[in-house]
This record gives C-alpha cells, structure tokens and sequence, in this order.
C-alpha cells in the first residue's frame, strides 16, 4: 500500500533529515516566510548570509582568505555587514580556480562533515567538489518550497526520471525500500530501451504520482514513445511535470503536457552551486535568492545591462563547506527585472541559454541520456576537460584536455567504463588535445551523437532534438 503523504511527510521524511543531521524542515518553514518579504528586505538578508560566508571563509579556507584580505575586506566582515557592492570588489572565481585549489578552499571540518562530488558541468570540464549538511538541506528544503508552488506537499508520490554512476537496476535493497518509504519511484534514464520505456508507462500509471521530475530530453522522449505508440497515461491526481539538467523547449514542453496532462516547469540549477531557480504556475523562473546570489556579468566582467544576455556568476550562501564565492557557472542568462506576478520578492530569471545536452545510443538501441557517458569521464583524475563524440554505435571518439594526473591507467578506464555502457565491441579513440574550442555561443558542448534514434519518427526526433 502506498503511504499517505501526510504521514510520510511528518514521520518517515522529517524522522530520515533529523536523523542525519539536516535541518531540511527548518529552513523549508524559514523559505515559507522569506519568500514574501521585498526586494530590499531579500538584498539585506543576503548581506547578512554573504557576510557569515566570508567570515566563515576567511577562517576556514585559505585560498579565499588571501583573496578577501588583498580585497580589503576584513574590516566590513568584522563588523558584521558585508555590503553587495562590497562583495564585488572580489575578482571572480572559475572552475579552474575550484579544480586546482580544492585542499584550500574545503573545510573539512565544517559541522557534519564534508561529501565528496564530482561534476562534468555544462563547460565539460569536470570538477571535483564537496559540500555539507546545510547545502543539502537548503536545496532540499528549496525544491520542497518550489514543488508547493504548485500544489506538491513533501511527501507525495514522486517519480524521478533519472541517472545516477551506478545503474539504478543494481540500487540496493535498503534504498529501494528508502524511496517507497518516501513515495518516490525511480526509473533509470540511462537505459531508455522501447521495452524500458513500455514498463515506465505502466509503472507511472500504477503509482499514480502527484509530480514527475527528470531531465527535460529524457522527459520529452518517454513522452513521445507513448504518444507513438499510443500508449495511455492516466495520471488524474498528477499536479506537474518538473525538467531539470538542460533548456526545456517549446516543442518539449508542448508535448510533455498533451501527453502526460499536466502543466511543465523547469528548473535550473547545477551540481556544483545547487538548486538555484524553478518556474512556478504563472510561467515565470524564480531564484532562490535565500541561498544564491547572482550576478550577471558581460563579456568585459561588468553588470550587464538589465534586459542583456550576460553570463550568471554565482555566490552560494550555503556552501560554507567550499565556498563557491563570485564562481563564473559558464551559463548565459538574461535577466529583466520583472517582478514576481503572484507578489513574491524572489528575482525573476527572464530566460536561461547556453547549455546542450544529447542522448547517446548502444548498438541493441538503448537510448540513454548524456549523462551516463559523462559519469564515467568526470570520475576519471587527470581530465581537464572534454568532448564525447559518438559518430556510429560503435564508434566513439573522446577529445582529452590532460592535466600533470592523467595515465595510461586513466586512459583505460576511460575505454572500459564507455564499453561498460554502450557495449563491449565499442571503438573508443582517445585523443589527446591541448584545448577544446567551443561552439559559436561561447558554450561547450561535452557529448555529441551523431546517431539517429532507433525506431523513432519525426515526432519523436523533433521532441529530444537540441
């Protein structure tokens, strides 16, 4: 029998947060609140997060300590109040600067430990990270806030359309009984197979979910299976379709809501700065403003003028575990300065551009999302950056920024995780270059596949197409 949220919500999921340590529940009751302060009011409690970040920063990570002193900004930090303006006088961190500096940015002694993660990122180059508790439970606590907006309570039945390093058909006993615990049912992007994808339709009828969250290109694509091959979803109690990891299209969103009956909201956010923004019921894409703090800055590193296209440069007031202060995300946003149209004070984000995903292809014509390749590149030590490209199913070509790390040893696991997922007689030529030139948008594309999809139409091409 499938819990009641109710239940789950109060007993089972605030009893597993309480459990580890993360004050999920907490800060969701605080975002509850905050959301609907001005715009003013929001600038002021970002100061005062800013402020402890710093401070927190300036005692635990000397790589940002020498950058706050040369900024001179320990007096304002010492008085307890950091202005925006303030915090600029910072040059800008990279990915580089994150990747080649992590033993002294990290605090590994940050109030409930440190995780390790890793990240290809929208630019390809990966990166190696760690975070705490309370990032955890503020991107937790702010999806649970966004998933309210349209009438989602913690707890409800949820289906994920998702991908993780270790193929979910292998997930472990304990977590598979964790996630019906929390009325969350997993179905595996990476092995997107028409028979797969036959069983995800009748599963998601059976689980009868309150909201469905995946990438927005695998999404799309169960979408258009089942409307090519006429299969039914009856989804009376779903409530919204939520699309993460890549831009959601029009023809995407189009086709996702005829074909699963509910309304489509984006979100946007990445692995290593955290849930950032979501789209609520009035089309518009809010910032998480408690916990990020963005900047968009131009080709020359200015504020780019309102209404421009620039590049989002982030401070995550949570990352106190590696501070991610004034970090270069590599993503191009354009911000209005529209406000909220159901009176909130959270910023508004016009539009995000730049980032590009594709699926990749397996010779028995399993579909499987980017990501699953990605996976095995970003956890391979000596990578800077790279490009995958798939030209037949058995042919891929791998372009290899190396650092002073990377081996033979790495090459071979490079080649024998890629078998693993596309198929033990793949070709996989590596090719070592000194640098990857991206696309004329200014953004590099980290999978190409130049492989049509296998039995598919038009209409199912035209959903994933990017």
């Amino acid at each position: 029998m499938i819990s009641s949220p109710r239940i789950v919500s109060r007993l089972v999921y605030r009893a597993q947060e309480t459990a580890i340590g993360r004050p999920t529940f907490a800060l969701l009751e605080s975002l509850e609140r905050s959301q609907w302060m001005s715009g003013t009011e929001i600038q002021q409690l970002q100061e005062e997060q800013a402020t402890r970040l710093l401070h927190s920063a300036l005692r635990h990570s000397p790589w940002h300590a020498d950058r706050i002193r040369m900024a001179g900004l320990e007096k304002p930090i010492a008085a307890g109040h950091l202005t925006l303006e303030e915090l600029r006088r910072l040059p800008t961190m990279t990915k580089r600067d994150a990747r080649e500096n992590v033993d002294r940015i990290v605090w590994r002694g940050t109030p409930g430990g440190v995780y390790r993660y890793n990240t290809g990122g929208s630019s390809g180059e990966p990166l190696i990270f760690y975070f705490g508790r309370t990032r955890q439970a503020s991107d937790a606590a702010g999806r649970m806030r966004a998933r309210r907006w349209w009438g989602v309570e913690p707890g409800a039945r949820e289906v994920y359309l998702w991908g993780a390093p270790v193929e979910l058909a292998k997930t472990d006993r304990v977590k598979t009984i964790r996630d019906r615990l929390l009325n969350q049912l997993v179905l595996n992007a990476f092995a997107m197979s028409a028979e797969n994808m036959d069983e995800y339709v009748h599963a998601i009828n059976a689980f009868r979910p309150e909201c469905i969250y995946g990438y927005a290109s695998s999404v799309a694509l169960l979408a258009a299976y089942a409307r090519g091959k006429a299969l039914r979803l009856q989804l009376p109690e779903l409530r919204v379709v939520c699309t993460t990891g890549e831009p959601l299209y029009p023809n995407q969103r189009a086709l996702i809501g005829e074909v699963f009956g509910a309304p489509v909201a984006n979100e946007y956010g990445s692995r290593d700065i955290g849930f950032t923004a979501h789209e609520t019921p009035a089309g518009q894409m809010l910032l998480m403003n408690e916990s990020i703090l963005l900047e968009v800055l131009d080709a020359n590193g200015q504020p780019a003028p309102q209404g421009m296209v620039g590049e989002a440069v982030v401070t995550g007031l949570r990352s106190e575990a590696q501070p991610f202060i004034r970090y270069r995300t590599g993503d191009m946003v354009r911000v209005s300065g529209a406000q909220c149209r159901a009176g909130r004070g959270l910023q508004v984000i016009d539009d995000v551009v730049g980032r590009k995903t594709d699926f990749v292809v397996r010779a028995d014509g399993t579909v499987m999302h980017a990501l699953a390749v990605i996976y095995v590149l970003r956890a391979v030590e000596g990578i800077t950056e790279f490009r995958l490209i798939q030209h037949s199913v058995r042919d891929v070509e791998v372009l290899v920024v190396p650092d002073v790390h990377w081996s033979e040893s790495g090459r071979e696991r490079v080649i024998d995780g890629l078998r693993k997922r596309l198929g033990g007689d793949t070709r996989v030529d590596i090719r070592l270059v000194d640098a990857i030139a991206p696309e004329a948008s200014g953004k590099h594309r980290y999978v190409v596949s130049h492989v049509r999809l296998p039995g598919t139409d038009s209409v199912i091409r035209d959903a994933v197409a990017l």
